[in-house]
């Protein structure tokens, strides 16, 4: 079992910046890919950004350029820059074994989901 604790959220401006991070604790090895979906109300659940263990990333085309994840063995950080009121949801880190990268932001592939924590933008 992994276990996954996040931290950072809250409410900003159209064009400010924020900072999620997450911890992982209990059995880590099954976390090789670590990363955050997340929901905004009335839509579908979407991955957003995956590190892997190697450094290898994986971000969606809506946040690239914006959105930056890093990763410190357990623990990883997204740096949310340029936000915009499309990017409000509920953010949720993930934790999993790394599928076929073509597969890294489909939620099917992770066992592991944190409680999730909410981002809100103001235009």
């Amino acid at each position: 079992q992994v276990q996954l604790v996040e931290s950072g959220g809250g409410s900003v401006q159209s064009g400010g910046s924020m900072r999620l991070s997450c911890v992982a604790s209990g059995n880590t090895y099954s976390s090789d890919c670590m990363g955050w979906f997340r929901q905004g109300s009335g839509k579908e659940r979407e991955g957003v950004a995956v590190i892997a263990r190697d450094g290898r990333k994986r971000y969606a085309a809506s946040v690239k350029g914006r959105f930056t994840i890093s990763r410190d063995n357990a623990k990883n950080t997204l740096f949310l820059n340029s936000l915009k009121p499309e990017d409000t949801a509920m953010y949720y880190c993930v934790a999993g074994g790394c599928p076929l990268f073509e597969y890294w932001l489909q939620r099917e592939w992770y066992g592991y989901w944190g409680q999730g924590t909410q981002v809100t933008v103001s235009p």
